[in-house]
């Protein structure tokens, strides 16, 4: 297995990218009251940019006959069980590599060693102002760059833990898979509406902690329909494989 270990440092490894977050926000804005529209102008611009690399990102998946799913969380929700868990099941029928995406270090990379991945990189996006909180396409186009897409069926990519931004920013896939943990709360599709909208499949996982909860499942389902009545919604524990053939049947397409 190749592994690439990627940083936006201006040498070898290099993202070159600048952007701002949008946001949603209720309070005084005033401060904004006379560059509200260039900085606007400067955001729409910056997020077209972006959807334009996107883009060049998808037709070079599409051209390698490669299916890419972004996979999104909270810090903590479980996707890197999750991948490891999806390694084992598919990893010997699949051609499958894994984009990791995270602020610093390659640890989510090296629990995944050995599970069965053909090709894995890591994009640390430690670079920006503390650390960028999602990865956007250009550093997914960097990270592409070092896999051998010709020799892959599916691409993973494992984005920054948060709940905001990843949701925001195309990077190129096929589909956005995000996953929640039952620890989390019911509340979390009204605080949290962009990710959940925008999520085609939430894997809701560790299921098997509900006995020990004061959860209640049926709420969170109905706040999660209430958001985004597509969403596909699968119960799943990453640690017992429970949920896992119904994400893998998914996850192939």
């Amino acid at each position: 297995m190749g592994r690439v270990h990627l940083h936006a440092d201006g040498t070898e490894h290099e993202h070159g990218h600048e952007h701002e977050h949008r946001h949603e926000h209720v309070g005084d804005h005033g401060g904004y009251t006379e560059t509200g529209s260039a900085r606007i102008e400067i955001l729409e611009n910056l997020l077209s940019e972006n959807d334009r690399v996107a883009e060049e990102n998808r037709v070079a998946l599409a051209e390698a006959g490669v299916r890419a799913v972004n996979l999104m969380s909270s810090p903590g929700a479980g996707k890197t069980t999750l991948l490891r868990r999806t390694l084992h099941e598919l990893g010997a029928s699949i051609r499958i590599g894994i984009l990791e995406g995270d602020i610093a270090t390659s640890l989510d990379a090296e629990a995944l060693e050995g599970a069965g991945a053909a090709a894995m990189a890591v994009v640390n996006t430690s670079a920006g102002f503390g650390g960028e909180c999602h990865l956007d396409a250009v550093m997914v186009r960097a990270g592409l760059g070092r896999l051998p897409l010709d020799d892959l069926e599916l691409v993973i990519i494992e984005n920054v833990g948060n709940l905001v931004c990843p949701a925001e920013f195309k990077v190129g896939e096929q589909a956005k898979a995000m996953v929640y943990a039952i620890t989390e709360g019911e509340e979390k599709p009204f605080k949290y509406p962009v990710m959940f909208r925008a999520a085609e499949v939430v894997v809701v996982n560790k299921i098997d902690l509900l006995p020990h909860l004061e959860f209640d499942l049926d709420l969170f389902l109905s706040n999660v329909k209430a958001v985004n009545p597509s969403a596909q919604v699968i119960l799943a524990s990453a640690r017992t494989g429970e949920g896992i053939d119904e994400w893998c049947a998914w996850l192939k397409g």
